[in-house]
């Protein structure tokens, strides 16, 4: 069958699916890539990867594509759901005879709800899904394909799960994919060199945090790894092939989980000479640290999360304020760039703690951060918490135009309060004199950076715009609520 593999246009500049592991409009216009389509793309010779929010192509001209496909694979996000739906209507529409599967955490978590939102939608599957939809559109009855749910006559079936692909060398590589539909200079991530690729070096996270959704709905907490060999072959390919390129990044749930596994990496990945950037945890010593800066490495993605140890232990972080502190001076001392990621809005949230959080990224000073509310997504830990302390609101998730919102209200801690913290964060951060010598610095040796923060400035200053209405429209309500109880 031939089959379309699609990352579907929905919010402006939204990326909320397809590998992205915050589902949202983010502040400054970022874009990921479709790993996770692109691995059984790499299986059909056939078939195409279409990833509509980067390359701008608009929802007439997606649903124009329907009559060339046999075959839909739509990548889905909780927030994008309703979207997703409607252009799969309207693809229907257009070819009745096209069949449509959903993949994505949604529809691991609820199938049989994602199922009966359309009769469009033919069959999800569950978790990973590589070869169970190469089968399918090699022909293999849907009966038989492992962790797919679909309708028989009104009834759900619910196939058993297959097990997880545990070599992972003998997947496609997904640059090939890229080179043959996507156009790599239209992804983009502020903190990362551009042009860039992103691949994947393993699958899955033994870390158990709450609130996390990739390994609680999608990739699981077994933690599976490519061979080192293959991961240079990759890389080198890659060098060769796309031209231009300034960085890869290794978009793992966690890189440098391991110490022995990162070391080894390194000394295949190192002889390339090329820069790289990954994700990171703070537990990750020195040692590890200075063999992945003689490798090659630039920059690390680091979820920090919180500035409250009493928050790090409600999340399950695996990790302490100290190991933190002592990571990051390591990380800096050997020239390493941090992009440290914190979030509002975690379980035991208090505006104490929000200052604490606020206090100890100003002590850390990476060189970017972002602010993230927190969003107890169904499937995870974090979700069946708030739901049985009556925590979550029946409110969106995002705006109309996809930015973060919050579902979730602590006593004391409304939704306006949550979202005014977000901008408290950033400004307090950013306009610090050693942060905004920091951009200028750039800005003056470097004309791209100049290009580009004029263009992240714009952005971040209209979503401000945008949140500080939010605040206000919410807290005119509750006073006007109150006035009527009076």
């Amino acid at each position: 069958m031939r089959t379309l593999f699609l990352n579907p246009p929905s919010f402006e500049g939204f990326d909320g699916g397809a590998s992205s592991r915050w589902p949202a409009s983010r502040e400054i216009e970022s874009y990921w890539y479709p790993v996770w389509l692109c691995y059984p793309a790499g299986m059909l010779p056939d078939s195409k990867v279409v990833d509509a929010p980067p390359h701008k192509i608009s929802i007439e001209q997606t649903v124009a594509m329907a009559g060339e496909f046999e075959l839909l694979v739509l990548f889905t996000s909780t927030p994008g759901f309703h979207v997703d739906v409607r252009i799969a209507e309207m693809m229907k529409d257009t070819n009745p005879k096209l069949k449509v599967a959903f993949v994505g955490p949604p529809v691991t978590v609820e199938p049989e709800k994602c199922l009966r939102a359309s009769s469009a939608i033919d069959f999800v599957v569950r978790r990973e899904f590589d070869h169970q939809i190469v089968d399918f559109a090699k022909g293999k009855p849907l009966a038989e394909i492992p962790g797919a749910s679909y309708l028989d006559n009104g009834l759900v079936r619910h196939n058993p799960d297959g097990p997880v692909i545990e070599n992972l060398d003998e997947l496609p590589w997904v640059t090939k994919v890229y080179k043959r539909d996507l156009d790599f200079r239209r992804y983009n991530v502020p903190f990362l060199k551009n042009p860039f690729i992103s691949l994947y070096s393993s699958r899955g996270c033994p870390a158990m945090c709450t609130f996390c959704l990739w390994p609680q709905t999608h990739s699981g907490h077994r933690w599976r790894l490519r061979s080192a060999a293959d991961m240079a072959n990759e890389v080198s390919w890659a060098l060769q092939n796309f031209d231009g390129l300034k960085e890869v990044f290794f978009d793992d749930d966690t890189f440098n989980y391991q110490k022995k596994r990162t070391i080894e990496l390194c000394q295949k990945l190192g002889p390339l000479g090329f820069t790289w950037s990954c994700t990171s945890r703070v537990t990750t010593d020195y040692d590890t640290l200075k063999a992945m800066k003689d490798a090659g490495a630039r920059l690390m993605i680091v979820g920090y999360e919180t500035g409250d140890a009493q928050i790090l232990k409600n999340i399950k972080k695996g990790a302490t304020l100290d190991m933190a502190r002592r990571f990051t001076e390591n990380a800096h001392k050997l020239g390493l760039t941090i992009h440290g990621d914190f979030i509002v809005g975690l379980p035991g949230e208090t505006r104490e703690s929000i200052r604490r959080t606020v206090d100890f990224a100003k002590e850390l000073d990476c060189e970017t951060i972002q602010v993230s509310i927190a969003h107890p997504y169904p499937g995870t830990e974090f979700y069946d918490w708030a739901k049985q302390n009556k925590l979550i609101t029946i409110d969106s998730m995002t705006d109309d135009q996809g930015h973060q919102l919050p579902n979730i209200v602590y006593p004391g801690l409304d939704r306006a309060e949550l979202v005014d913290w977000v901008e408290r964060f950033y400004g307090e951060y950013y306009f610090r004199p050693r942060a905004v010598w920091r951009v200028v610095r750039n800005a003056i040796f470097d004309s791209g950076d100049r290009r580009r923060l004029y263009k992240e400035a714009r952005e971040y200053l209209a979503l401000r715009s945008k949140r500080k209405q939010f605040v206000r429209d919410q807290r005119q309500r509750k006073e006007a609520q109150a006035a009527a109880g009076d």
